[in-house]
């Protein structure tokens, strides 16, 4: 080999080199571009049939979640995503479909946007679902935790508390349909806010305000993808708990349902007693208050003291499951920071 072939082999591989130098760092500075990412923004077309998702002056959910997917999807194709929709207008789209569109568009993540109601106007907070348990759900548990974080920092000019919870905790015998049937690409569903919540309501009416929400996914998702990604082990392959029933939409929205916190602080009280009828008052408040608002950021810790109670009744294995569901089922607060 003479001189100028070799010359010429050392700027072949140069230029390679550089070439591939750049692509690492177009690829950290721009972690979403050739990614496959599937946004859904929950519900659509029900206003004639739909008197749940509403809030105090006629908003509706499903309106909302629509104007923040689309301002995503825009943000998200800008930096060279490439976005599948589930639904651009105001039309329903059954889950089945919704589901399968993430699975054969061969999606890396799959986010779904929703808000939230319940019977208490004061509550305002952000809830993020994965599918299943925590322990198998890895990935689920990856975006919950950062999308927590950002929704936490960036959509709340206060202290907020968040709650990442499994979809079994409002559908106890099989999770929601949309996550059930996508389950195996890391997905979540991301309930910002509360739209009845009355003030909530008028912020969320607004164009700049439904930014402000999409750029806190935005980071999250571009926050995710500069993470190695964790796995989504088979369901139930490590545990399966026995369902908890809770209120569903309707029965959620109940003047019972709007005792879920003095419920949950009258039970904690008496946890404290070694008093027979005092331990089974507690359990009795504490199972009220999770079936009223089973996805609160105190659900987690009413579980817990429940398995206190139970433990003190000497029913030992329906204490050892509500202490197992407590870990599978919500990630504490004080655990957002860790790795499980």
């Amino acid at each position: 080999m003479n001189k100028s072939q070799l010359h010429a082999i050392m700027v072949f591989v140069a230029i390679i080199v550089i070439i591939s130098i750049s692509a690492c760092k177009e690829n950290s500075e721009n972690p979403v571009k050739g990614k496959v990412i599937c946004l859904d923004p929950g519900h659509g077309g029900t206003a004639e049939t739909d008197s749940f998702r509403i809030g105090p002056t006629g908003e509706r959910e499903e309106w909302i979640n629509l104007r923040v997917a689309l301002i995503l999807a825009e943000m998200l194709e800008d930096k060279g995503a490439e976005v599948v929709m589930t639904r651009t207008d105001d039309m329903p789209v059954d889950l089945s479909t919704r589901a399968e569109m993430a699975v054969s568009s061969q999606s890396d993540i799959f986010i779904s946007i929703h808000h939230n109601g319940t019977a208490d106007p004061g509550v305002n907070f952000p809830i993020i679902y994965y599918h299943g348990n925590a322990s198998e759900n890895l990935a689920g548990i990856q975006i919950a935790k950062i999308l927590a974080k950002n929704l936490q920092e960036s959509f709340y000019a206060y202290d907020v508390p968040a709650s990442l919870i499994s979809d079994f905790v409002i559908f106890p015998f099989g999770g929601t349909r949309i996550l059930r049937e996508s389950y195996g690409i890391p997905g979540i569903i991301g309930e910002a806010s509360f739209f009845t919540n009355a003030e909530e309501e008028q912020r969320l009416k607004e164009e700049q305000y439904n930014r402000k929400e999409a750029q806190a996914y935005f980071k999250a998702i571009n926050e995710y993808f500069s993470q190695e990604a964790k796995r989504v082990l088979p369901k139930f392959s490590k545990i399966k708990l026995l369902p908890f029933e809770a209120f569903q939409e309707e029965e959620r929205m109940d003047s019972i349902a709007l005792l879920w916190h003095d419920d949950f602080e009258r039970a904690a009280l008496l946890v404290k007693s070694d008093k027979h009828d005092s331990l089974l008052l507690a359990e009795q408040l504490l199972i009220r208050s999770l079936r009223s608002f089973p996805d609160s950021w105190i659900a987690g810790e009413a579980h817990l003291k429940r398995s206190e109670v139970l433990r003190k009744l000497g029913r030992i294995e329906e204490a050892d499951s509500a202490l197992l569901r407590a870990k599978e089922h919500y990630i504490l607060i004080d655990n957002l920071s860790q790795e499980r």
